[in-house]
């Protein structure tokens, strides 16, 4: 982690967004800058989705190696399934706090989905996982 005293002062302008791809191919995310301030200790990115329907990797059980990663939704809705926490629906205005490593998947999205992202460091890895011995056992 950087000295905080390296971090700088960033102010993204909403005329100038970019929206680029990114860790989904439903989605599109929109880089607010403080990866680059805090020297990689943070990522903060507004993602939404992007109108594609496909699977993909992350609705598969899978972990994010990060220590810190805050959801908050502005518009729409998702649905997840957490281990040891079963499913949870998310809508705008709720937050999630997910604790570091937990195993989860997205199950449902709607097409006006949008968040607003922060995790910690920055260049976090996704890995699919198995899935948890409830979940398995719910299924069977």
């Amino acid at each position: 982690m950087a000295d905080i005293k390296d971090w700088a002062f960033s102010h993204d302008l909403a005329s100038d967004a970019t929206w680029t791809p990114g860790l989904r191919e439903i989605f599109e995310y929109r880089d607010l800058a403080i990866k680059s301030s805090t020297r990689g200790d943070y990522v903060a990115h507004v993602i939404r989705h992007n109108g594609k329907e496909m699977k993909d990797e992350v609705q598969q059980w899978h972990v994010h190696d990060c220590t810190f990663q805050m959801v908050y939704v502005l518009n729409g809705w998702a649905t997840f399934e957490y281990a040891g926490q079963g499913v949870h629906t998310i809508r705008k205005g709720d937050c999630i706090n997910q604790r570091p490593g937990i195993p989860h998947r997205e199950i449902a999205c709607s097409d006006d989905f949008e968040v607003l992202e922060i995790v910690a460091p920055a260049d976090f890895k996704t890995r699919v996982v198995d899935a948890p011995p409830e979940s398995r056992q719910a299924a069977e």
